[in-house]
C-alpha cells in the first residue's frame, strides 16, 4: 500500500508555522512528512530558510505517530557526515523510530555558503559514497576513524545511538545515483515518476522503499493556484542542470525570468479539481513508488490538508498501479 506525505516548504514558512503543519498534516491522515534541508530559499519572494534539524527535533516531540524524513541532506559540504550521523541518530531517539534520513549529493545554491567550493557531478557522488560510509560506521558504535580520498574521520564515537539505526534514503537521477542507493542505502528518493530509474535500483539490488515528490497547486480556483506556484515555485521549471548549480536566489531569479504563468499551467495540476490530482499523482504510483509526498505550491496550507482529510486523501489511497 502507497504511504502519502506532506513536503513542509521550509523556504516558504518559519519554524513555527512548520511545526504547526506537521501536527495538521498528523491530523489530517498523512503517513509521514518531509523538509528540505536548504540554508537558502530558491526565491527571495518563499522568504525563509530556518534549519531542517531543529525543526525536526520540534515535530518528533509535537507529534505521535507520523513518520519524518529529510528531503534531502547534502552531508558533506556544509555539513561533516559525523554531524550527520549524530543528528539522525538523536532524531531517532527523540522520534521513537519514526525518522527516515533522505541524502543527495546537493545543490550550490546551500553549499557554498561555507566557503569550500562545490564539487563536479562525479565528485559528488564519490563524496556521496564516502559520507554514507562514514555516517554507516558511526552507527555501529564505538570510536572510529575513516581515511577517504575526499572526507576523514578521526576518532569519533557517538553515544547516544538508537536500537536500530534510521533508514536512508539515497536521492538519485541516473545509473551512477541509483547504484549508491542500492549499495549503501535503504531505500530510493527521486522527484520525477522515473519506472526506469526504479527498475535500475531494483536490478542493482535495492529493496527498501521508493519515495517520490509530486508537486501540485491547491486553490479554489485554476488561476488562484497557478498565481501562487509561480510567485514561489517558477524556478523549479529551470531544470536539475541549472537546479544544482545557481550559487543564491537572485540567480534564480534571473534564470526564471522568462517562465511564464501558461509554463507553470503546462506543467502542474492547479485549483481544486480532485480528479485532476489524483491524475497528477497516479503516474508515481505506476513508476512503482511507494512513499509519496505532496508538495503543495498553493497559497493556503490549510484548505490544502483540509482537502487531503476529506476527500483528496481517500482517493489516493485506492490508486493502484495501472495494468
Amino acid at each position: 500500500m502507497v504511504q502519502f506525505g506532506y513536503k513542509l516548504a521550509a523556504e516558504g514558512f518559519g519554524p513555527a508555522e512548520l511545526v504547526r503543519q506537521a501536527q495538521r498534516a498528523e491530523a489530517a491522515g498523512f503517513d509521514f512528512v518531509e523538509i528540505s534541508d536548504h540554508f537558502h530559499p530558491w526565491l527571495d519572494a518563499q522568504g525563509h530558510s530556518p534549519f531542517a534539524w531543529s525543526v525536526l527535533g520540534a515535530i518528533a516531540q509535537g507529534t505521535e505517530r507520523i513518520g519524518l524524513a529529510t528531503g534531502v541532506t547534502c552531508p558533506f559540504v556544509r555539513y561533516h557526515p559525523a554531524i550527520i550521523a549524530q543528528a539522525a541518530a538523536t532524531l531517532a531517539l527523540l522520534s521513537d523510530g519514526r525518522f527516515t534520513l533522505g541524502v543527495g549529493a546537493g545543490e550550490r545554491l546551500n553549499e557554498h555558503v561555507v566557503g569550500r567550493g562545490y564539487p563536479s557531478v562525479s565528485e559528488r557522488h564519490e563524496m556521496l559514497r564516502e559520507a554514507l560510509e562514514i555516517i554507516r560506521l558511526l552507527w555501529r558504535g564505538g570510536y572510529q576513524s575513516y581515511d577517504g580520498r575526499y572526507l576523514d574521520l578521526e576518532d569519533a564515537r557517538i553515544f547516544d545511538l538508537p536500537e536500530a539505526p534510521p533508514k536512508i534514503a539515497v536521492a538519485a537521477s541516473g545509473p551512477a545515483s541509483a547504484e549508491v542507493a542500492a549499495e549503501l542505502g535503504d531505500g530510493l528518493f527521486a522527484v520525477e515518476p522515473d519506472a526506469d530509474l526504479v527498475d535500475e535500483y531494483e536490478r542493482l539490488g535495492g529493496g527498501g522503499p521508493k519515495y517520490g515528490e509530486a508537486s501540485l497547486a491547491w486553490a479554489s480556483t485554476a488561476e488562484e493556484a497557478i498565481e501562487a506556484a509561480w510567485t514561489t515555485a517558477r524556478w523549479s521549471l529551470t531544470g536539475w542542470k541549472v537546479m544544482s548549480e545557481l550559487p543564491n536566489p537572485v540567480n534564480f531569479e534571473a534564470a526564471s525570468a522568462y517562465v511564464r504563468r501558461e509554463d507553470v499551467a503546462e506543467k502542474l495540476s492547479a485549483g481544486a479539481d480532485v480528479d485532476a490530482h489524483v491524475e497528477a499523482v497516479r503516474p508515481y504510483v505506476d513508476a512503482g513508488f511507494d512513499h509519496v509526498a505532496l508538495m503543495n505550491v498553493g497559497p493556503d496550507p490549510d484548505a490544502f490538508l483540509d482537502a487531503f482529510e476529506s476527500d483528496l486523501g481517500p482517493r489516493l489511497r485506492d490508486l493502484t498501479p495501472s495494468a
